[in-house]
């Protein structure tokens, strides 16, 4: 008997289109002869299914279920797709596990954890891993611009504490753009994080578990053709992706331990892709994301295609292993 999978894509934050469009790619590439498969919309003001033919079908948040001509349907596992909250923040999920669904993230704590920049290099840190000089600062805090440049110089990276897709990050180079990052970054989230900056060769490591074994995917060089690895480098064609990154061999060896140490040391599972920069050849960890990019052109499936697993394969693989 097919088991019924829900792709859940959209969420509550900036990133909902983007969500959409991994869902759309996740639910075109699964086996519809091997599964009945759902696409549902998580939204602020709705949660449904959509048919084939775009009609709605709303969700019963009491059990997550929902009635399509009058049938009864329940879901065996959910395929989450959702950037940002509800899905990477673990809010979501934690709703999940309450109702005994199975999910292809990792449990609803590592993910609030991990969406939490702080916390993240907290945990990283005492494991050994080495990252850039940080300050933290909720809203309301008294802003010590002469403070800040003291302890992390300039320039600098002001982000949102829990965001995703490079929304509201500046750099700064004076005291002045310190300050309109800090207010950009708030628009975003009422805690945010400052890090110095670290000069050197940005790649982006996908580390998922395939077929019950950890795998460290092919590593991707990031050269953005802006300032950083910006929203517009993301996902609008300004940086390029190459990949196998053009690192050397040591180079490569060091950070796929430090991407297996920090994947164990979160206790993750499911899909991630960290970012670090190589100071003197030693990897600096920046930061990791849960539920990466799902599209053809994002990072992880390029990487996924250089090591000759298929979209198709990718996902199979996720949902075999929430089931297990």
């Amino acid at each position: 008997m097919k088991k019924n999978i829900a792709v859940i894509m959209g969420g509550y934050s900036s990133e909902s289109a983007i969500s959409i469009k991994s869902g759309n790619i996740v639910f075109k590439n699964l086996d519809d002869k091997r599964y009945n498969i759902f696409k549902i919309h998580i939204l602020k003001e709705k949660w449904v299914v959509l048919d084939a033919d775009g009609k709605e079908y709303n969700i019963n948040k009491d059990d997550f279920s929902c009635i399509i001509n009058q049938k009864h349907i329940k879901f065996d596992c959910v395929f989450n797709a959702i950037h940002g909250n509800p899905g990477e923040n673990g809010m979501i999920l934690s709703y999940l596990e309450l109702l005994n669904i199975p999910h292809t993230s990792a449990p609803f704590y590592q993910m609030a954890l991990t969406f939490n920049k702080r916390d993240t290099l907290s945990v990283v840190k005492d494991y050994g891993v080495k990252t850039a000089k940080s300050i933290y600062l909720n809203e309301g805090d008294l802003i010590n611009t002469e403070a800040i440049i003291k302890k992390v110089g300039l320039p600098c990276f002001i982000k949102p504490n829990n965001a995703g897709s490079s929304y509201g990050i500046s750099k700064a180079y004076t005291e002045k753009e310190i300050f309109v990052g800090i207010l950009k970054a708030y628009k975003e989230d009422s805690a945010i994080l400052i890090e110095s900056f670290l000069e050197g060769t940005e790649v982006s490591v996908g580390v998922i578990q395939y077929k019950n074994n950890l795998k460290v995917l092919p590593i991707t060089e990031i050269v953005s053709e802006n300032d950083f690895f910006d929203y517009e480098a993301k996902y609008e064609g300004k940086s390029q992706e190459i990949t196998p990154a053009r690192i050397s061999k040591e180079q490569q060896n060091r950070v796929e331990e430090v991407a297996k140490k920090v994947y164990k040391s979160l206790n993750m599972s499911g899909f991630t892709r960290a970012e670090y920069i190589f100071v003197n050849d030693e990897p600096h960890f920046l930061e990791i994301n849960t539920v990466p990019g799902l599209t053809e052109e994002s990072i992880l499936p390029q990487q996924a295609q250089e090591a000759g697993i298929s979209l198709a394969q990718l996902f199979e693989n996720a949902i075999q292993m929430a089931l297990n």
